[in-house]
């Protein structure tokens, strides 16, 4: 008689290993994971190195569970993120969109440097944000430890209107 040998069923941690690099292998052949959201999603491929079991599919689950894998928005597993990345990055975005935030490229822009006194440098700030003037006339102004640091698309004219001022 000849006894047929099967393979015994993987241990959890290389279920985990396992799902890790399918996952991974997903990510760079798709560039996100759509197949995946729960652990049956991968019985197919336990399945077709380790006889299909009850055992087997449990193992499987023990593994996804113990990876504690957040999932995106639609029920997909992320493998690159912890829960807790997950969390702040939805945070993020929520705060992003409710502050309308947008980004701007600053390399078109020169730097100009207003030097003050300190006791001057906020109430002088807020003045010139307030200031019709200088309405358009720098992208952005950063407090320092001497005074303000302008970003202007046009130096000269922002010169120009400092410069009529002192």
């Amino acid at each position: 008689m000849s006894q047929q040998k099967f393979k015994k069923n993987p241990s959890r941690e290389t279920c985990e290993s396992i799902i890790q690099r399918i996952l991974t292998a997903e990510i760079k052949e798709r560039g996100e994971n759509k197949h995946f959201r729960q652990a049956a999603d991968f019985m197919t491929y336990f399945e077709s190195l380790y006889p299909a079991s009850e055992s087997l599919a449990k193992q499987v689950q023990r593994a996804i569970k113990t990876l504690n894998l957040p999932k995106d928005e639609n029920g997909y597993f992320i493998i690159n993120k912890t829960p807790l990345q997950v969390q702040q990055d939805q945070e993020l975005k929520r705060m992003l969109q409710k502050s309308k935030a947008s980004s701007h490229d600053l390399s078109d822009c020169e730097a100009v440097f207003l030097e003050t006194c300190a006791d001057c440098t906020d109430y002088l700030m807020n003045l010139i944000a307030d200031s019709e003037t200088f309405k358009g006339s720098y992208v952005t102004m950063l407090k320092t430890f001497h005074g303000i640091l302008f970003f202007t698309r046009d130096k000269a004219q922002f010169l120009k209107q400092l410069e009529l001022l002192q």
